[in-house]
């Protein structure tokens, strides 16, 4: 079998060039595969764990378009609509509940952000509450601002580092001319967290001229409780939405759902295209060895014999393509994951092409399947040669 494996190999050395190019064919194939399927495992992953860094199960807020609610809750995006905050009065008594947070988000226009500005996002929120509801959020400098109605912010990981704070140090809110002081900065969450600033929700709602208004009301349901139960009580408050994390996640994953079909068809073209490449590249070496072939045969080799080895010739062909094209996928898949950000703006935090052992064997095999489809004819064409007819051929 080694020696097999030799001859398959200076066999594919005869033609260096239509080697190569056959293997980067299949590389590409190769990089497209598992690119996708780490998309795939990775875009759900992502989302969960955004989810999960939540804190609740479930979201009240203004009725308004579904899509806009999803976007709000997990990326702070605008176009924000208001309710009222008795509606927490007809929320808290609830036995299903555990426990509420309040909050009232504010998006700023701010000129010093980059080149062309930006969006600063300010979310209000009950110190208290919001922390007992995310308890896995740590401080890297200082901590949560104690008295309700300060004058006082709490940085996300990312907007400090964009503005360059410390603690103690004093930001603007854009067109409203009034300074907070930072009195803590989170450490990296890798979530939409990491660029909030957080105010309590009184200072809010006093620098916005909101008073007795909120975006979001977070709740968080108590272990055993029917969560459905408590979904068609709210339903039933009057000009409020609920947006549970199991819709959310449905919206999100459906909005994604043509970009996968795309992306999947793409890939199958191009492992086609690899696969005609193959094919063509070992038959017209098949055609071309006709004599070779005969004279093996003659001195008593079988047509299995011949059969491996051209078939060999293919798996080589495959095996190495597909591991240069792994290789490559590894290499780039920070660009593939921002290249898929520009694509869907409103992706989860968090790397969104994951490429792990797992999905390395499972592309591998996949290849190694169709590299053995492939080089089926070919390895049969030339198992079938007759030795007197190869040996006066004029090919």
């Amino acid at each position: 079998m080694i020696s097999k494996f030799q001859v398959a190999y200076k066999n594919l050395l005869r033609k260096r060039t239509r080697s190569i190019l056959t293997l980067i064919g299949i590389a590409l194939s190769a990089w497209v595969l598992v690119s996708l399927l780490g998309f795939n495992q990775g875009y759900e992953s992502a989302l969960n764990k955004d989810i999960d860094n939540m804190g609740f199960q479930m979201m009240i807020m203004a009725k308004g378009c579904p899509y806009e609610a999803a976007t709000m809750m997990l990326k702070g995006g605008t176009g924000l609509r208001y309710m009222k905050e008795s509606i927490i009065d007809n929320i808290v008594n609830e036995p299903e509940v555990d426990k509420i947070t309040p909050m009232l988000m504010q998006a700023v226009f701010d000129p010093n952000k980059g080149e062309s500005g930006g969006i600063s996002a300010y979310l209000g929120v009950d110190p208290r509450s919001f922390s007992e509801m995310k308890p896995f959020l740590t401080f890297r400098q200082g901590g949560w601002f104690v008295n309700e109605d300060s004058y006082e912010a709490v940085m996300g990981y990312e907007a400090a580092e964009l503005e360059q704070r410390e603690t103690g140090d004093m930001i603007l809110i854009p067109e409203k001319n009034i300074q907070l002081k930072v009195a803590g900065i989170l450490s990296r969450t890798g979530t939409q967290d990491d660029g909030t600033i957080f105010v309590p929700l009184r200072t809010v709602q006093k620098i916005f001229d909101r008073s007795g208004e909120l975006t979001t009301i977070g709740i968080k349901v108590k272990k055993d409780a029917d969560s459905t139960l408590l979904e068609e009580k709210l339903y039933k408050l009057p000009d409020v939405q609920i947006v549970s994390l199991a819709e959310v996640k449905h919206t999100i994953m459906k909005l994604i759902s043509t970009a996968k079909v795309m992306v999947l068809s793409i890939a199958i073209i191009a492992i086609m295209i690899a696969m005609v490449g193959v094919i063509n590249t070992v038959l017209m070496s098949v055609l071309e060895r006709l004599k070779e072939f005969g004279i093996l045969k003659t001195i008593g080799a079988m047509p299995w014999d011949i059969f491996t080895l051209v078939w060999i010739e293919t798996l080589i062909l495959f095996t190495t393509g597909g591991i240069l094209g792994i290789v490559l996928a590894l290499l780039l898949s920070r660009v593939a994951d921002i290249v898929i950000r520009q694509i869907l703006p409103y992706a989860p935090s968090g790397g969104l092409v994951v490429i792990n052992l797992k999905l390395i064997l499972i592309t591998l095999a996949i290849i190694l399947f169709i590299g053995l489809l492939s080089g089926l004819y070919p390895a049969w064409k030339a198992g079938r040669v007759r030795p007197l007819e190869a040996i006066r051929s004029d090919v």
